[in-house]
Parts: structure tokens; C-alpha cells; sequence
């Protein structure tokens, strides 16, 4: 038995009303004189500002940075979010980590509200977790000519 156009309808209306909208936000950018789109998540755009007024410049300007120093195999919106990561990670300090009361789990659990009864999982550790694998933050220079590491597997 074939369903009716109005039921198929309401079974695509239904569908689509499940569908969660996206927290991306769209803006355009020039990077290098052409113009392009680049979907972020809020907070990204707001740390791209900042970093652009800190280091007098544009958004246009960084991200064209980014575009000039990304492997070609890589999306532009990966290497910005990348960008940023390192761009922040370079600057903290251990003191800016106290101040901020980094240090403790559970802290980080109150601050994402999560019930103190509530026990999370302990995997076992995997190859990401041994020391060998461990990426600090002293050798790499891709984005910066400082000595923060990140090896360009994990780049690109």
C-alpha cells in the first residue's frame, strides 16, 4: 500500500523537525585578495577578534596567514581552529592556570555542572597516552617562529 502525498509529506516534516540546527556561524572573509565563506563555531569568531586586535591586524589578515602556512590537504576552517589552539596554548603560562583553578578534575566537573555523584568512565590507556607519543609544546615552529610543538601529523 502506497502512502499518499500528504502523508509523505508529514513523514518528511517530521523528519526534518528532528534535525538539530547548526551553532556554526557563516562569515565571509578575503583571504590573499579573494573572497571566501568559513562556518565556525561562535566562540571561534570572538577568539579570531581578539587575537586580530591584540596582534593589530584583521581577521582577514590571520586567516590569510593560515592560509599560506596549512598543508593543502587540509580544510581552511581545520587550520584556524588549529591556529587558535596553539596560538592560546603558547600563551599560557602555569601561573594563568592556577589563577584560572586548572588543576583538579572534579573542579572541571563543577564548572561543566556535572552531578558530584556522577562517576566517568576510566578507559585504559591507549598509544596517545604514552610519554613517547606526548606532544608538548617545545619543538614545532609551524604557525610561530617560537618553540611550540605540534607535530604536523596532528596538523594536518
Amino acid at each position: 500500500m502506497e502512502n499518499s502525498e500528504a502523508e509523505k509529506d508529514n513523514q518528511t516534516n517530521e523528519v526534518d523537525s528532528k534535525v538539530t540546527k547548526s551553532t556554526l556561524v557563516s562569515r565571509n572573509i578575503t583571504i590573499l585578495g579573494r573572497r571566501t565563506s568559513v562556518r565556525l563555531e561562535p566562540e571561534m569568531w570572538v577568539s579570531l577578534k581578539e587575537i586580530a586586535k591584540r596582534e593589530r591586524c584583521t581577521i582577514h589578515d590571520i586567516c590569510s596567514l593560515i592560509s599560506l602556512r596549512k598543508n593543502e590537504n587540509t580544510s581552511l576552517t581545520a587550520a584556524i581552529r588549529v591556529f587558535l589552539m596553539l596560538y592560546f596554548r603558547a600563551s599560557s603560562t602555569e601561573e594563568g592556570h592556577i589563577s584560572a583553578g586548572h588543576g583538579s578534575f572534579e573542579t572541571m566537573k563543577q564548572r561543566a555542572k556535572i552531578a558530584p555523584h556522577i562517576q566517568l568512565k576510566h578507559f585504559p590507556k591507549n598509544e596517545d597516552d604514552d610519554e613517547e607519543h606526548e606532544h608538548s609544546r617545545y619543538s614545532h615552529r609551524r604557525f610561530y617562529g617560537t618553540t611550540s610543538q605540534y607535530s604536523e601529523k596532528y596538523i594536518n
